[in-house]
């Protein structure tokens, strides 16, 4: 019973790893797929302020990819505790 009980609580953390880390994925994806569309629209707007916007998209950018790289390890650690 005991072995039951540990084989399903194992069965459900691996199963909300899998989930947390496809949410994780999927809205780092939109995030930066939102942030892209932005600048392409604000470049296509100011084509004299390209360097400018591009330059001031780098900082949010490397922070959702933290995001995502962070939900990995952290579903890796839960999975291979």
């Amino acid at each position: 019973m005991q072995e039951a009980q540990q084989a399903a609580t194992l069965a459900l953390a691996y199963a909300g790893a899998g989930l947390g880390l496809g949410l994780a994925v999927v809205g780092a994806g939109l995030g930066i797929g939102k942030l892209a569309a932005g600048v392409a629209d604000g470049v296509a707007r100011q084509p004299a302020a390209a360097a400018q916007i591009s330059g001031a998209t780098n900082l949010p950018l490397f922070l959702l990819e933290g995001v995502a790289i962070l939900a990995e390890v952290f579903c890796l650690m839960i999975v291979l505790k």
